[in-house]
């Protein structure tokens, strides 16, 4: 499983012309699943996710979880975060999950996530989707439960 974590102050998911989900202070999550992902790849990503240390303290560290500062969280899932760029000109994305079994993963992470508490909102599984992110710091990491970038 593979996310892309931005820290923001605003974030929100468009589809058809409509805002489906939308969220002020927290973090902005681009999720994309694997063929090889399992529910410890679920577990792995919420616990990361959650109390990753990006949220400045008092002192302006980066020393405070999302958690910490009840902050919300807005999921969105990206099956192209396992685009194989390697060879040739077009991504191949012979890695990535789709359909049933993608949804089904992607659905279970989002609950996991809602036994924090915390504000979670979401995209639209598989739909074409607009997505304004307004990055604070910028602050922007790649996790991957598999492997280190």
């Amino acid at each position: 499983m593979r996310a892309v974590v931005q820290k923001v102050t605003y974030s929100r998911v468009i589809v058809n012309n409509k805002v489906i989900g939308s969220i002020n202070t927290g973090l902005n999550v681009l999720i994309g699943i694997s063929k090889e992902d399992t529910i410890d790849d679920l577990i792995y990503m919420k616990d990361k996710i959650l109390n990753l240390r990006i949220f400045e303290d008092e002192k302006g560290k980066m020393n405070l979880s999302l958690l910490d500062v009840k902050g919300e969280i807005l999921v969105i899932s990206q099956f192209t975060l396992y685009g194989d760029c390697r060879k040739g000109r077009r991504p191949n994305f012979m890695e990535a999950e789709g359909g049933e079994k993608a949804k089904a993963l992607y659905d279970a992470f989002v609950e996991m996530l809602k036994e924090s508490s915390l504000k979670v909102e979401t995209g639209e599984f598989g739909a074409y989707m607009k997505v304004d992110i307004q990055n604070d710091g910028p602050v922007t990491l790649m996790i991957d439960s598999k492997r280190i970038f």
